[in-house]
């Protein structure tokens, strides 16, 4: 394996080259863009193996989870340079002097740094799975519990409960939007291409009036999948309110509203229906994207139903 001193691609370090040379390891490190390729790799042959055969209706219960592995290896480490960090924060306050005190110093020092660089590696793995899963299936991975930390400058996607917590303590950057919301709900009927072509109308339109939007949405199916898309597409970062129907049974949705609202978008957009007139008469308008321009309204919230072009 090649030294980790410069990129294969550019021949400068990496932010991630450079810690990874703080630690004075003798063993080389994995090359960023090697991460990144086995992220790719990993899903792209999961989806190819599972893919056209009896267990394609479990693949994206099977990729979710492979993800969500790499998401879990990296906060469990984490969570080992923290500890680290702790120690040596005792230690600095306890020193004494002592050579043994000075030896503990350095082997917290050495842990909480390697744990930091692993940390990172995984991240670039896990990040380079969830582009491909998204790039393949048109979902988005995110994970069951806690919050990603993007490891690469690209659009973010970050739970809303953790988005809500930072935008009353503003402690934790990972979870902050950082971006004016634009929040956005539609229908799951509203999946067909006269639907596409007006949410990324009014995604656009949204992105022109602010151009440091983040997309706030549910997830859901149909309309909601496309706004995602288009976020990916723009590099915007993503706000996911999932409702959680283990808790709020079928009040769920409506409660994912709520953590819209509470967000403080400047402005809501809604699709309750589908804009493909024939379909459209056979089906009646959906819910909670009505609710959701019920609650702007009531907020004093602008909202904005997406229309057929006039």
């Amino acid at each position: 394996m090649p030294s980790p001193a410069f990129s294969p691609l550019t021949g400068h370090l990496t932010h991630f080259e450079a810690q990874a040379l703080l630690l004075d390891d003798p063993r080389p490190h994995p090359h960023e863009d090697a991460l990144i390729q086995l992220g790719h790799a990993v899903l792209t042959e999961t989806l190819d193996v599972f893919g056209d055969t009896a267990l394609e209706d479990f693949q994206t219960i099977i990729c979710e989870t492979l993800i969500g592995a790499f998401h879990s290896a990296a906060q469990r480490i984490e969570r080992d340079a923290d500890r680290a960090r702790d120690d040596l924060n005792r230690l600095s306050r306890d020193f004494d002097g002592s050579e043994i005190a000075d030896t503990e110093m350095q082997d917290a020092t050495r842990k909480a740094r390697a744990a930091d660089v692993a940390c990172l590696a995984l991240e670039f793995v896990r990040d380079a799975a969830a582009a491909s899963y998204t790039t393949a299936t048109g979902e988005v991975w995110s994970p069951w519990k806690g919050h990603v930390k993007a490891s690469r400058l690209t659009a973010a996607q970050i739970d809303a409960r953790d988005a809500l917590r930072t935008a009353k303590a503003r402690k934790h950057a990972a979870t902050d939007p950082g971006a004016t919301i634009v929040a956005f709900r539609a229908a799951p009927q509203s999946d067909t291409e006269d639907d596409a072509h007006r949410i990324f109308d009014a995604l656009n339109w949204a992105q022109a009036q602010w151009p440091d939007m983040a997309l706030a949405t549910t997830g859901a199916k149909g309309g909601e999948k496309i706004a995602i898309k288009w976020a990916k597409q723009k590099a915007v970062t993503l706000v996911l309110a999932k409702a959680d129907f283990d808790k709020n049974g079928r009040a769920a949705p409506f409660r994912a509203n709520d953590e819209l609202i509470a967000l403080e978008p400047v402005c809501v957009l809604t699709l309750a229906n589908t804009l493909n007139g024939t379909r459209a008469a056979s089906l009646q308008p959906f819910g909670p994207a009505l609710n959701l321009g019920q609650k702007a309204a009531e907020k004093g919230i602008r909202h904005l139903p997406v229309k057929v072009r006039g």
